[in-house]
């Protein structure tokens, strides 16, 4: 027997990009609960802007929060406790990465030459994350509580950006380039994540896993080549992501309408 996990991205894919909403793929969701596939956020969102979120579209599995630095898990999804993970807030926690203050201080290191080109998240009034994101202010207030990376919102040049963020790799950062940030954390992306959650799966209940993920940025990618379905939900403001595979699916309708097209046809639901 082969047990079928989803991954998605949440804002763009899930979600609609400029509603936030998942309406249109209340279908899908429906379905797949019929069917008891796990679907499990895959996201660059915090712990604190992910809780309410899951309990809304009525998900209370796993997830993974801000670009796969940490995996939580509800307690009673596995059997025994997941390899190499702590307790924390009701969830066995497997972190990638060490804590966001180490990476703001990389940004401090870095003097000058960038003054004035980016924003850091950590930096930001509430107001500004709503202006940035066009969440309201509670979601806002939700989304500054990061705990691992740091997001920057970049205000200069494409030449100016990608010579920033090969500085920040020389310094020994791994930059994500998602929706609407550069997002400044470890060596841990999306993708690491989806392998470990389907091993420890495929460990604790001695059946084959077949991954199907579902993004639509470049903060995607790893995700989608980590999966043995990828699917790249079409954005209304950026080109699906290059994915280096065989086969890849992409859509043909946007955000939450894309994703519920797609699973609809691919899992016969």
């Amino acid at each position: 027997m082969t047990k079928t996990l989803v991954f998605t991205d949440m804002d763009g894919t899930l979600l609609d990009h400029h509603t936030y909403s998942f309406e249109a793929a209340k279908p899908a969701l429906a379905a797949l609960k019929k069917h008891d596939i796990p679907v499990i956020p895959t996201t660059s969102k915090t712990f604190a802007e992910l809780q309410p979120l899951r309990e809304n579209i009525g998900l209370d599995g796993p997830f993974i929060i801000e670009n796969g630095a940490a995996i939580f898990i509800p307690h009673g999804f596995f059997k025994q406790k997941p390899s190499g993970t702590i307790w924390i807030d009701g969830y066995w926690c497997k972190a990638f990465i060490s804590n966001k203050n180490y990476w703001i201080k990389l940004l401090e290191k870095l003097g000058s030459e960038f003054d004035g080109k980016y924003k850091q998240f950590s930096k930001m009034s509430i107001s500004e994350v709503q202006e940035a994101t066009g969440l309201d202010e509670h979601s806002a207030s939700l989304a500054s509580k990061r705990q691992f990376g740091e997001p920057i919102l970049w205000l200069g040049t494409d030449e100016e950006k990608l010579r920033f963020i090969k500085v920040v790799k020389d310094r020994g950062a791994y930059p994500l380039e998602g929706g609407r940030f550069i997002h400044v954390s470890g060596n841990c992306d999306k993708g690491q994540a989806l392998k470990w959650l389907a091993s420890e799966y495929q460990k604790q209940h001695t059946t084959k896993v077949n991954t199907i993920a579902l993004g639509d940025g470049k903060n995607d990618v790893a995700m989608l080549e980590a999966a043995h379905v990828p699917i790249r939900v079409l954005s209304p403001v950026n080109p699906p992501p290059e994915v280096q595979k065989e086969e890849v699916y992409t859509s043909t309708l946007t955000g939450p309408e894309g994703w519920n097209e797609m699973l609809t046809q691919l899992l016969s639901l």
